[in-house]
Order: structure tokens, then sequence, then C-alpha cells
């Protein structure tokens, strides 16, 4: 029969996909698992635009019975995400600047409290807010490549990483390497990285989706209520102090953002990645 000319699998695992603008979904229904791919050239920048996309998509997914877990991609070359869209953050209104910052934080408080499992392949550079949806998933594999870095590098714009942000990397680092880190606005290569656990794993690029695909299915085999709840627990308290001071901090955001010497320094970063 002509059944048999289709690789196996193939009838047995229907693929949904939904796609935005930005980002693209496949959610295989047989293994539960979706892959999420940021498409938004040139650097997958968190436009408001990007980060409204990203989290429609994650609630749909966290509705749909489905779906166990997610694999975080890049469909853009050498880079995972550049971080926030610094764009969103110069010479706007207040208005805009809360919106913004509100996204932001919907983003995080959704992928860190996620009830699925989260796994980022890191196939390029990823510093700042690219390297804040890293740090949220619950394991990181990098492509094992030199010239690809992650860090929280704020300190380097001359502006500064949320206590959010820093909750997350000391979570994942520990205290003192995510002081030095953090202080220097440091991005680490891939190696360097991997040597401080901030990525898991790091595998030769080809090998990067089969290798996600593999932890996956280790997290996948354990009963999914004992693994959430496990997960509730250890990262409850982190999650519970952004929302009860979910509206001061867009205010502080705002207030920092609008200083006339941070739009300078924000006006200079983006000059300099012109001249890039």
């Amino acid at each position: 029969p002509p059944s048999t000319l289709q690789p196996p699998g193939l009838l047995l695992a229907p693929c949904r996909a939904f796609s935005n603008n930005k980002i693209l979904v496949e959610l295989d229904e047989s293994s539960g698992v979706a892959t999420m791919k940021f498409k938004s050239p040139p650097v997958n920048s968190l436009s408001l635009d990007f980060l409204t996309e990203f989290n429609i998509s994650l609630e749909k997914l966290e509705n749909d019975r489905a779906c166990r877990g997610v694999i975080f991609t890049s469909a853009v070359p050498k880079v995972f995400s550049s971080g926030l869209d610094i764009t969103e953050m110069c010479r706007k209104s207040t208005e805009h600047y809360a919106e913004f910052w509100r996204a932001v934080q919907e983003a995080w408080l959704r992928l860190y409290g996620s009830n699925m499992v989260t796994v980022a392949a890191v196939n390029g550079s990823s510093p700042a807010g690219g390297c804040l949806l890293a740090l949220s998933c619950d394991y990181r594999i990098m492509a094992e490549n030199p010239k690809f870095s992650i860090g929280l590098n704020e300190t380097k714009l001359g502006i500064v990483a949320p206590f959010w942000f820093k909750d997350t990397f000391v979570n994942v680092v520990g205290h003192r390497v995510a002081e030095r880190s953090l202080q220097l606005g440091a991005l680490h290569p891939a190696p360097e990285a991997h040597k401080f656990g901030l990525v898991d794993e790091l595998v030769p690029e080809e090998k990067l989706q089969e290798k996600a695909a593999a932890v996956m299915a280790q997290w996948l085999a354990l009963p999914d209520y004992a693994r959430q709840l496990t997960k509730s627990m250890m990262r409850k308290a982190v999650l519970d102090r952004l929302v009860a001071h979910r509206e001061e901090d867009v205010q502080n955001f705002i207030s920092f953002i609008s200083k006339e010497s941070i739009q300078k320094s924000l006006r200079m970063y983006m000059e300099m990645l012109k001249k890039k």
C-alpha cells in the first residue's frame, strides 16, 4: 500500500501549527510537545508586538490538553533573542512604557510559572531579555559555538536588570556568579556559560533539536502532577514577589527609563548598533 512510503510515525502524529507574524508554533499531538520558533528578523528582539504574540501563544498551549511541553528556539540564524527592543524604551509616552513593561512581566510570569515542561534550545546569542527567556525554562541546551554568548548585560547599556531578572539568575547560577556577572554586564561565550551552569548542556548545533527532544522525553516520563507541584514549590516565592509588587515595578521602570541620562545612554547604544 502507498502508505508505507511515508516516514514512520507521520500518520500517527498530526502536527497542528498556528503561526503568528513573529512566532511559529507547531504541536506534535502524539508526543504532546510543541516547538515555538522565534522568527522576528533581524534579531528576534522583544518588541511589544513580539511579547504580545509570545504571551498569547504560551496561553494557548497552556490551555491545550494535548500539550505537555514546549521547546523554544530561533528561526533566525546566529541569534536566539537579542532581548528587549530598545526602540520601545526610547522617546515614547509614559503609557507606552507601562504597556510595554506589563507585557515583559507577563511573559516572565507565564514562562517561569508554566505547568508545562519548558526547554530552551539556544541556537545563537542570547543577551539580556533573551537570556531571561532561557533562564525561565526548566532546562537549557546551547549550541556548542564560542561565538554564541548569553548573559544579562543590562549594565553595559547603562540600565539595570530588575529584581525578578536577578532572582531568576541567582536561582540558576548561585549568588556569587550572578553578582559578578550582573555588575559587569557580562556576556558569557557558550563554553563559559556551561561551566557556570548558566546553560545545562552544550551540543553541536545540528544536534540541538534532537537533544532537546530527548531531554523533553526524559522530563515528560514523570507524572505531570508531581513534577508541576515540585516546580511550583521551587518557584512560587520568586513569582509571588513580582505579583505582589507588579504595579510598583511598572512605576519604577517608567521613572527610571524616563530619566534624561538613561534616554541618552540608550540612544548612544542604538547609534553604536547602527554602526555595527
